[in-house]
C-alpha cells in the first residue's frame, strides 16, 4: 500500500514514520524543498537514536528509511492508496489542496485531513467526490500517541469511513469514531482543563503552582494544565479554543481567555520561546505549590466537573460513543482514567451539586449541567 503524506512538519513526519513502520511505502510531499531535506534528516536521526537505545534493529531502521520518499512533485502522489494532509489548519488553504490532488489521485483513493478542530465537511465539499474524504486526527507525537480521532464528513460514504479506520487500525492504533463537530472528541471535551484552571488562576483562588501540583498529585493528571499550555505552545493551543468558539456560533462556555492571548500577544508560547506561564530562563526563581489538602481538592473537583460536564453532554448530543469517549480521553490526553468512570466514581449527584453550586454564584452558561448527567443515575 501507498500512503501520500502532504506537509513535513512535525505531524506530517511523525504520521510518515508510523506509516512506513508497518511496511507501506510513503510517498511526503513539500512544496519547499529545504523543509524536506531537514525532515528528512530528523527522520534519519529519530531512527538511529532508536538503533542506539536497541528499540529498533538497523535493519529494520535501514528498511524504514528506505520507504519513505520525500518530493515536492505533487505528481508522485498517484499511485497512493490514501493521502493524508497535515498542513496549516486553514479551511480555504486545506480545500484548494484537496481539489488539486484529487486530480492527480486514482478514483478509489482516500483523501484525509489530519486537522485538530476544523470541518471535514467543509474540506469536502470543495471535491467533485466528496465521498472519499474524512478527517483522521492523529495526535502529537504521532509515533507515540496511540489514539487516533476517524471523523467521516457529512458526504463520506461508509465504505471510506470503514476502509480508513482498517487502514489505521492495522497500524496499531486505537481509533475512535467522531462526529463532525467542533474540536472533535478530544478538544473539544478538553477545553476546561485549560480553561477552569486558568479562571482559577484569574480569580486569584491559587497560583499556576499550585493548581498544577493539585491536578498532579491528587487528580493523577501527568502535566498540570498550565505545564501543559506551555508544552502544547499557546499559539496552537489559543488558536483551537478560539476556533472551537468561533465554531459553536461563540457559545460562551468555550470564550477563550484574555490572559492566554496576551501571552501570545507578548509572543511567550511557552517552553518553545522560553516564557510562558512558567519562565524557562536559567535564572528563573520558580514558585513553591500552596500544598493545602482542602485547597488542592477544591480545585481538582472544580476542574474535574467541568470536564465530566462536557464529556456527559458530547454524548448527549451523539459526538461519540460512550466507550470512544472514554478512550479518547485516556490515550489521546492521557487522563487517569476515564471521565465518565470519574463519573461514577465520585458520584453524579455530587457531580451536579457542584455544577448547580458554580452556575448559582456566576450564572454564567459554562456551569449549566447537561441534562445528561440529570438524567443518568450511573455511566
Amino acid at each position: 500500500m501507498t500512503i501520500g503524506i502532504i506537509g513535513c512538519g512535525t505531524m506530517g513526519a511523525g504520521i510518515a514514520q508510523v506509516a512506513a513502520t508497518y511496511g507501506n511505502k510513503v510517498v511526503v510531499i513539500d512544496t519547499n524543498e529545504m523543509t524536506l531535506i531537514q525532515a528528512s534528516q530528523r527522520m534519519t536521526n529519530t531512527i538511529e537514536k532508536l538503533i542506539a537505545k536497541g528499540k529498533m534493529t538497523e535493519e529494520a531502521g535501514n528498511a524504514l528509511l528506505q520507504q519513505i520518499t520525500w518530493t515536492h512533485q505533487q505528481d508522485a502522489l498517484a499511485e497512493s492508496n490514501m493521502v493524508i494532509e497535515a498542513i496549516v489548519e486553514n479551511v480555504s488553504i486545506k480545500q484548494a489542496l484537496f481539489s488539486s490532488i484529487e486530480t492527480i489521485v486514482n478514483d478509489t483513493c482516500i483523501l484525509a485531513s489530519n486537522t485538530s478542530s476544523l470541518s471535514i465537511t467543509s474540506i469536502a465539499s470543495a471535491c467533485k467526490n466528496p465521498t472519499r474524504v474524512i478527517g483522521i486526527h492523529f495526535f502529537n507525537p504521532a509515533a507515540l500517541m496511540e489514539l487516533v480521532e476517524i471523523i467521516p464528513a457529512l458526504q463520506t460514504s461508509s465504505e471510506t469511513t470503514v476502509r480508513a479506520k482498517s487502514i489505521i487500525d492495522s497500524w496499531n492504533k486505537k481509533t475512535v469514531l467522531a462526529k463532525d463537530t467542533p474540536g472533535f472528541i478530544v478538544n473539544r471535551i478538553a477545553r476546561p482543563f485549560y480553561s477552569e484552571a486558568i479562571r482559577l488562576y484569574e480569580e486569584g483562588i491559587a497560583g499556576i503552582e499550585t493548581i498544577d501540583y493539585a491536578l498532579k498529585t491528587f487528580g493523577g493528571f501527568k502535566m498540570g494544565p498550565f505545564e501543559l499550555m506551555d508544552l502544547i505552545g499557546h499559539d496552537v493551543n489559543y488558536t483551537v479554543t478560539e476556533t472551537v468558539w468561533k465554531s459553536f456560533y461563540y457559545d460562551s462556555k468555550y470564550t477563550p481567555s484574555f490572559t492566554q492571548k496576551r501571552l501570545v500577544e507578548a509572543c511567550w508560547f511557552g517552553r518553545k520561546s522560553g516564557r510562558g506561564f512558567y519562565d524557562y530562563s536559567e535564572n528563573a526563581i520558580s514558585q513553591e505549590p500552596n500544598i493545602d489538602v482542602t485547597l488542592c481538592n477544591d480545585i481538582l473537583l472544580r476542574v474535574l466537573v467541568m470536564l465530566i460536564n462536557e464529556a456527559a453532554h458530547a454524548l448527549y448530543l451523539n459526538v461519540a460513543s460512550k466507550d470512544d469517549i472514554e478512550l479518547a480521553m485516556t490515550k489521546g490526553v492521557n487522563y487517569p482514567k476515564g471521565l465518565l468512570q470519574w463519573a461514577n466514581d465520585i458520584g453524579i449527584e455530587n457531580v451536579i451539586n457542584k455544577l448547580d453550586e458554580l452556575y448559582n454564584l456566576y450564572h454564567e452558561e459554562r456551569y449549566r449541567c447537561s441534562p445528561k448527567l440529570r438524567k443518568t443515575i450511573q455511566f
